[in-house]
């Protein structure tokens, strides 16, 4: 947690998410992407592991196209022979030709933009414009205007964030009023992420591979979307009953506290702060 503090301080959240991370909740919605454009617009294309799960998944999730959106200042493993780290770059693929199921050079379309390649961009809302599915790791210091700006645009999306973000006065209203739920996969505990080789590392978590990447694990991140899932129908069977002393009421909010979905009482008709939100 202390690392995620210092890191959005410094404005330092380039955390790479882990392709384990991506193919566990990914698999809860594959019902909503056939014939759709998905946009990655917070992912440099050569390392990306949101980019790579859908190249390698293109047929099978029947999508019509993949775009991902680089921002200048990413550093990327040359993967198509290009020495261009410096730039701002917008990649499009339509699909496997050769049939080793590995986006090529003849199988993509790779253009320089104008800007940065920031997500706020009139170029990268261009493309906003016309995606389908934005599926990402935005920066978690700019979590609440990357959100509304998804919502401006009435877009549907699977983002990570932090379980914090939960709380924002620009977040809760949308949760609410049941236009944005959390995802399936990550419900406690911390998950690892890469960080870029010039990041400073505060952690004792920093962890290095035998090719000298690097790793640090980050505590309550949630998946965050609205994207429909079968996690959001299940019924719930309670079995505590509602006594005032064991359930506090608020005193500005007409809520009691229930700390854990499992303590929600079953005999209480109001509403309950925190555990519709997040499960233990």
């Amino acid at each position: 947690m202390r690392d995620l503090h210092k890191a959005k301080k410094n404005k330092a959240d380039e955390f790479y998410t882990q392709f384990d991370v991506i193919e566990k909740e990914l698999k809860h919605y594959r019902k909503h992407f056939e014939g759709k454009v998905v946009y990655c617009n917070c992912d440099d294309p050569y390392t990306s592991n949101f980019f790579e799960y859908f190249a390698k998944d293109f047929e099978n999730l029947a999508l019509k196209k993949l775009i991902a959106t680089r921002y200048k200042n990413t550093s990327p493993i040359d993967l198509f022979g290009e020495n261009d780290e410096k730039r701002a770059i917008k990649l499009e693929y339509l699909g496997d030709k050769d049939g080793d199921g590995l986006p090529s050079i003849d199988e993509t379309k790779v253009t320089e933009l104008q800007g940065n390649g920031d997500f706020r961009s009139e170029e990268c809302i261009e493309l906003l414009k016309q995606a389908d599915i934005v599926c990402t790791n935005p920066p978690f210091s700019l979590f609440r205007e990357y959100v509304k700006q998804l919502m401006k645009y009435n877009k549907k999306f699977l983002v990570i964030g932090h379980q914090n973000a939960i709380s924002y006065s620009e977040i809760f209203p949308y949760i609410k009023e049941n236009k944005i739920w959390l995802g399936v996969s990550i419900r406690s505990g911390d998950r690892e992420f890469g960080i870029p080789p010039h990041y400073e590392a505060y952690s004792n978590s920093l962890r290095l591979d035998k090719e000298g990447n690097r790793y640090i694990r980050v505590s309550g991140v949630r998946w965050y979307t609205n994207l429909d899932h079968d996690k959001r129908h299940e019924f719930l069977t309670l079995n505590k009953n509602y006594s005032p002393e064991k359930y506090p009421h608020y005193d500005n909010y007409d809520a009691i506290e229930v700390s854990k979905t499992k303590d929600i009482p079953q005999n209480w008709g109001g509403a309950d702060g925190r555990a519709h939100f997040i499960s233990e």
